[in-house]
């Protein structure tokens, strides 16, 4: 049995209702990133689409925290990974998907929530907080993206053509975004 923070010992039941809440909160903000990914928009000069995924993936690990955030999104690859539609509906799908362009960003969505999460956890919660949380993370996701494509493309130029120069513009209101809507969100989870 857990000691809680006033003294009461938490019985085993409580403790099993506070992991299952956990659980739940996990898997509901997958299904987040899961829907944010679908709603896309392809882009004719870059097989690189841009998507709401990465917003969502800030927003739940800005949100959620680095753990939270880190299994939310390994949870949405693993769904992708087995089939489930889940992915931008504009690449092949499934593992594939994970093979192709976009593979970089995707492999890296756990570890952007991480990033986002542990930067915004750590001193007093604020959205300049979330904003540094953000951007950190949007660091991460473009140097795993962008690396990809330069394996793909064997060009970093080519990468940075095709997978950020486009999106920069975006990417800033994104951040933004998450930043102010993870900030009122923080206070429930």
């Amino acid at each position: 049995m857990a000691k809680t923070a006033t003294g009461i010992r938490e019985s085993s039941a409580e403790q099993t209702l506070s992991w299952l809440r956990q659980v739940a909160i996990v898997v509901c903000a997958s299904a987040v990133i899961a829907v944010c990914a679908r709603l896309v928009l392809p882009l004719p000069f870059t097989p690189v689409p841009l998507t709401l995924a990465n917003f969502a993936v800030l927003l739940v690990g800005l949100t959620l925290g680095n753990k939270r955030g880190f299994a939310a999104a390994g949870l949405y690859l693993l769904w992708g990974t087995m089939g489930l539609p889940v992915f931008s509906p504009s690449g092949p799908g499934g593992v594939a998907q994970l093979l192709g362009p976009t593979a970089g960003y995707l492999w890296s969505f756990p570890f952007v929530a991480f990033v986002a999460g542990w930067v915004a956890e750590r001193g007093t919660r604020s959205f300049t907080r979330n904003l540094i949380g953000g951007a950190s993370a949007e660091i991460v996701l473009f140097l795993c993206g962008i690396a990809w494509l330069a394996g793909l493309t064997r060009s970093w130029q080519h990468a940075a053509a095709f997978g950020l120069y486009p999106f920069f513009a975006a990417e800033v209101m994104k951040v933004m975004l998450a930043a102010a809507l993870a900030r009122r969100l923080q206070r429930n989870f």
